[in-house]
């Protein structure tokens, strides 16, 4: 199993492109799922309250209320322990498009659910005026 898709992804033109040319077309299931179902929007268009990539996100997970601060990047520029998480991560992966308020959702490679709500959006390339990340 996946993440599940819960609710409505938005994505950038420009994100969409990038992402579909990530791994020669190889995606993990979850990513390709939500690149199957995201409204895609110019940057332009998308609104301040979608997680883009190199958003930085504020979650919250809704099992044990800790906090976490973490951005949504491209595998190259990967680095969890500075809070850098891959959008072919099963967090970013369950993250990436959604609204501030939405619950993410999860499978961890070793089968545990994960599950966390966007509690804030403390930065949005495109909400700052950057439209070519």
């Amino acid at each position: 199993m996946h993440a599940t898709i819960l609710g409505e992804r938005t994505l950038t033109e420009h994100d969409f492109t990038r992402l579909s040319k990530l791994m020669a077309g190889q995606l993990p299931p979850a990513l390709a799922d939500v690149l199957g179902a995201a409204e895609v929007l110019r940057s332009r268009e998308v609104p301040a309250d979608i997680v883009t990539m190199y958003s930085q996100v504020e979650l919250i997970d809704v099992h044990t209320r800790r906090r976490q601060t973490l951005t949504i990047c491209y595998p190259g520029d990967s680095e969890p322990s500075a809070g850098f998480i891959s959008v072919l991560s099963p967090v970013g992966s369950g993250v990436i498009g959604l609204r501030l308020g939405a619950v993410a959702r999860w499978q961890t490679p070793g089968g545990e659910e994960g599950a966390a709500e966007v509690a804030a959006i403390l930065f949005q390339p495109e909400a700052s005026g950057d439209f070519a990340l």
